[in-house]
């Protein structure tokens, strides 16, 4: 029988670089938007994910790039499941590469997300296996090769940048009391990880009513309060795992339940269980 596998680590040459390996069949992603770009290449199977409002699918060969603090999903499209590779650079490593290329137009952004372009999927394929086998010189070249050749081929003037799950920050210019009263909640989320006020108090903090709040918030953030706080949260476990504190520990620090409440959300957004996620980590510090 068909198990999954995943595993998540560093990149041993270049700071600011995450990746991942895996083979899920029943695992799903919960909506959730990651800080830095992700780029992915469909070794197998098919995956099926929600990306900004519209779904779209992946099979075998296809790269997917996907945009900073964009919400999306990702589940199997068919019972066989899905295997890729993952690489997860900063906007720092991005845009660093972008200015060697001459690049004035903004923070770059893709507007394909999924596209079957061989070219493209061989630069991603060498990187990461670069990544996983490959010695520092040879994997930091091959990155670099990657993320200079998905610029030339496939990426777009973008805003100057974002902050924040589903991006709330990077749309912060938008006029209007409700755009205002979003980025308050937000700031006060973010200082109130395991304490969160009420939706009623947020309501009576900004002067909107809670519909009206949960309406704007959902309109500019892509995700609701409560969900948009578990991100913050799982955001926050990430840089305490990465620290060396125990998970139980970090639960407790984030505002989750208990370890096993974390479990479930960290696993939905980072696509491994946050044990594992810190073993890695402290064996590349090592």
């Amino acid at each position: 029988m068909a198990v999954e596998v995943a595993r998540y680590w560093q990149h041993a040459a270049v700071e600011g670089v995450d990746l991942l390996r895996a083979r899920f069949i029943t695992h799903r992603y919960g909506r959730h938007a990651h800080e830095t770009y992700t780029f992915g290449l469909i070794e197998a199977g098919v995956e099926e994910f929600d990306y900004g409002g519209s779904l779209l699918r992946a099979g075998p060969g296809a790269v997917a790039l996907l945009d900073p603090d964009v919400v999306h999903t990702g589940h199997a499209a068919t019972a066989a499941g899905w295997t890729y590779r993952v690489l997860y650079p900063k906007v720092s490593v991005v845009t660093d590469v972008a200015a060697e290329l001459g690049w004035h137009r903004g923070t770059p952004r893709f507007p394909q997300t999924v596209l079957y372009d061989p070219a493209s999927a061989g630069l991603v394929r060498s990187a990461h296996r670069a990544a996983e086998h490959g010695d520092q010189l040879a994997s930091s070249t091959l990155l670099n090769a990657a993320l200079a050749g998905l610029l030339r081929a496939h990426a777009a003037a973008g805003p100057s940048g974002a902050s924040g799950p589903g991006g709330a920050a990077g749309r912060a210019g938008r006029p209007g009391r409700a755009a205002a009263s979003v980025r308050a909640v937000c700031e006060l989320l973010h200082e109130r990880l395991a304490d969160p006020p009420a939706l009623a108090e947020l309501a009576a903090m900004t002067g909107l009513s809670q519909f009206a709040l949960l309406r704007a918030f959902r309109g500019e953030t892509g995700l609701p309060p409560h969900a948009y706080l578990n991100q913050l949260r799982v955001r926050r476990a990430r840089s305490l795992l990465d620290g060396g504190v125990p998970p139980a520990d970090v639960a407790v620090q984030v505002g989750f339940a208990d370890q096993a409440h974390l479990t479930r959300h960290f696993k939905r957004v980072v696509g491994v269980p946050p044990a594992a996620y810190q073993r890695e980590r402290l064996q590349f510090a090592s």
